[in-house]
């Protein structure tokens, strides 16, 4: 008997060779081969191919090592430096395999991506196959369970899934879209005046896949919801918690799908992960617009952020407005001018979003000197077992400092009050129809935050003395560039918010507008002591009177609008997840944002500190007891435990917005990927 036929109880055989056991996933056969661990993995995937003897393009095929979790890309690596020995089990299996993912507007698309890739990297190429610029704002979340549900259905009967293969195998380098993260001063315009919808490069770079067989445009046209009990049935977090819990399904940027246990055709959710737009241009950017508005419009229907009543009009206002333009242009799609042209770029031309909320005017004005604010404001310093009790204040507002006085002839003297607006949390509270023009400053000082609460008179006072507000806290004054577009925008979405003074008896209304897919459920509860039609009567005639507000607007002027006004909301960009902070008893909630973290009340949001990243150190992470530590220049350091949560997640969301911030519009080369990581895949 020769030698190399006698197996050792080892499981290796007398010449030095063992069975590497192996799984073709392609075929569903299991295979051994007799191997060192010299060979190579290139060496060994040969071996297969010949022993397995089928006609067939392998080359997008690798080994996967199920018990590591690990993908064997290094094909120049020995199994002896992997760590590979007889009692491994490898698969055989394609890098690219199809997923299901729901896009923002909630529709899905079956897309072929790299499993092997990092998730940030895969979410890059997706990208590019939709034509999103930006892709490091957006990354993939596994679905929130119900807990209300008991069976989950089949995600088929949900939704027709459109098919995307070839674009992601295929990235097409020489296309414009080739880095979509790039600022593109001779990019050709890729929207439609009227529409907003994508032009032929577009087209070319969808090549022969369905979608662009179909309608190249379908990704940039919002499409009404059509039922009710489509929102009936959608999850919608009942509290702070809810929210929470909304974000443990972010991935790990760092790991790859296969790393996630993601299987093929598994549902996963593409969103906007921070909410940190850059270089938002609708010229250039119809599907990311639309994507966006989408994401802003489910975020109020499902009441995952708060509004109030006027603000709910004017969002359902918009949402008709689009619905409506968007089902017409469709009819007139071919009928655009040049002249209409023209105007969309001159209604567009205030509405650009960058990372502060504005762009810089042409005009530098006077910079000898620093814009003042001064007039009567009524000032509210609420204390424990007193009632609310406005005083009323002359007061002035020079470079990041609020001085109240009690009279005007006294402005020269020693205020009775003087807060310092750098680091606070700026809060609105107004109500249009009441005249309530109210301001809530929470201003950090050792042992948390003070509660100081300003009331205007007026819509111009209030927006001018809240634009200032809303820069001090970022440590800049009146005199920056901002400042003027910031007050324009707070006039027009209170604007946007006004009623008809005289509001006619409510008549039977002869358009259908569908009123239930326009507001969140909780706001019909409100009449569910009413009978139905007169309900939807009510709630029409509402939404008619605030259309009146955005009639005049372009499609996608709304859209942009929709989008501002959602920024706009005291809720907007804060990432819940529940957190148990050093020194504390019980679980509290850590909101993060693109500037700061803030310590939260569970039950009412309300901010109990704040932390600028600006005046941060540096932070670390204790993986064993999942522990987050951020050190400060000027403060006690932060340390706070994550609960239900991996702190991955939340080491992430702070690196992600610090690395997002060193953006540039006159970047010239592609994002560094290297830095990404590094800032946001930790020390494991």
């Amino acid at each position: 008997m020769a030698l190399d036929g006698i197996r050792m109880p080892d499981g290796c055989y007398a010449d030095g060779t063992w069975e590497l056991k192996m799984h073709v996933t392609d075929l569903n056969r299991d295979v051994s081969l007799r191997v060192t661990g010299e060979v190579h993995i290139g060496g060994v995937m040969l071996k297969l191919v010949e022993k397995l003897d089928v006609k067939k393009d392998w080359s997008d095929h690798a080994l996967w090592w199920e018990k590591k979790k690990t993908w064997l890309l290094k094909t120049h690596w020995t199994l002896d430096k992997y760590g590979i020995q007889a009692d491994a089990r490898l698969l055989f299996t394609p890098q690219h395999k199809l997923l299901r993912l729901q896009l923002p507007n909630m529709k899905h698309m079956r897309v072929k991506v790299n499993f092997s890739d990092r998730v940030f990297k895969a979410v890059s190429d997706i990208c590019k196959t939709f034509n999103i610029r930006h892709p490091e704002e957006l990354s993939l979340l596994r679905k929130p369970r119900d807990p209300k549900k008991k069976k989950k259905k089949l995600e088929e009967a949900e939704e027709e899934a459109l098919e995307l293969e070839g674009p992601l195998l295929t990235p097409g380098s020489g296309s414009i879209y080739s880095s979509p993260g790039l600022y593109s001063k001779t990019m050709t315009p890729t929207y439609d005046s009227r529409d907003g919808s994508p032009l032929s490069p577009t087209t070319a770079w969808f090549g022969d896949s369905p979608l662009s067989e179909g309608n190249p445009s379908i990704l940039a046209v919002s499409q009404p919801i059509t039922s009710p009990d489509i929102l009936v049935k959608m999850y919608k977090p009942q509290s702070l918690l809810d929210k929470a819990k909304l974000n443990q399904g972010w991935l790990d940027s760092s790991r790859s799908l296969m790393e996630h246990d993601v299987k093929e055709n598994e549902v996963l959710l593409l969103r906007f992960k921070y909410h940190s737009f850059f270089d938002l241009n609708p010229k250039y950017d119809a599907i990311r617009v639309n994507q966006l508005y989408e994401q802003a419009k489910w975020a109020i229907l499902l009441e995952e952020i708060e509004c109030t009543e006027e603000e709910m009009m004017m969002f359902a206002a918009l949402q008709y407005h689009i619905n409506k333009l968007s089902i017409m242009s469709s009819d007139n799609h071919m009928n655009n001018s040049e002249k209409e042209v023209d105007e969309v770029d001159a209604a567009l031309s205030d509405l650009e979003i960058t990372l502060e909320g504005g762009k810089t005017s042409n005009t530098l004005g006077d910079i000898t000197s620093i814009p003042e604010l001064a007039d009567y404001v009524k000032v509210f310093k609420p204390k424990k077992l007193t009632l609310k009790g406005y005083k009323q204040y002359w007061c002035t507002f020079k470079d990041i400092t609020i001085s109240c006085y009690k009279s005007r002839e006294e402005a020269h003297g020693t205020p009775a009050h003087q807060m310092n607006l750098r680091g606070c949390e700026v809060t609105p509270d107004v109500n249009i129809s009441g005249q309530k023009f109210n301001i809530k400053l929470l201003i950090p000082v050792a042992d948390g935050m003070n509660e100081i609460w300003l009331r205007c008179d007026a819509e111009k006072q209030y927006a001018q003395w809240m634009a200032a507000c809303r820069l001090a806290t970022k440590g800049k004054t009146m005199a920056d560039s901002s400042y003027n577009l910031e007050v324009q925008n707070i006039l027009s979405f209170l604007k946007m918010q006004h009623m008809n003074p005289d509001p006619q008896i409510i008549e039977p209304i002869t358009i259908d507008i569908n009123p239930e897919c326009l507001v969140s459920p909780r706001y019909l509860k409100k009449y569910k002591n009413k009978q139905p039609g007169f309900v939807r009567d009510l709630i029409s005639a509402r939404i008619l009177e605030a259309h009146q507000n955005v009639a005049q607007m372009s499609l996608i002027e709304a859209k942009m609008r929709f989008i501002q006004a959602w920024q706009s909301l005291p809720e907007f960009g804060i990432t819940h997840f529940l957190a148990k902070f050093q020194g504390g008893k019980k679980d509290e909630l850590i909101g993060i944002t693109y500037n700061r973290l803030i310590r939260m009340d569970s039950s009412t949001g309300d901010a109990i500190k704040t932390w600028r990243f600006s005046n941060m150190k540096q932070w670390n992470v204790n993986w064993e007891i999942k522990m987050v530590t951020v050190e400060f220049a000027d403060e006690p350091s932060l340390a706070f435990i994550c609960a239900e949560v991996d702190c991955k997640v939340v080491h992430e969301f702070i690196g992600g917005y610090i690395f997002l911030s060193t953006r540039a519009k006159d970047q010239n080369e592609s994002l560094d990927e290297e830095m990404f990581y590094k800032l946001t895949s930790g020390w494991v």
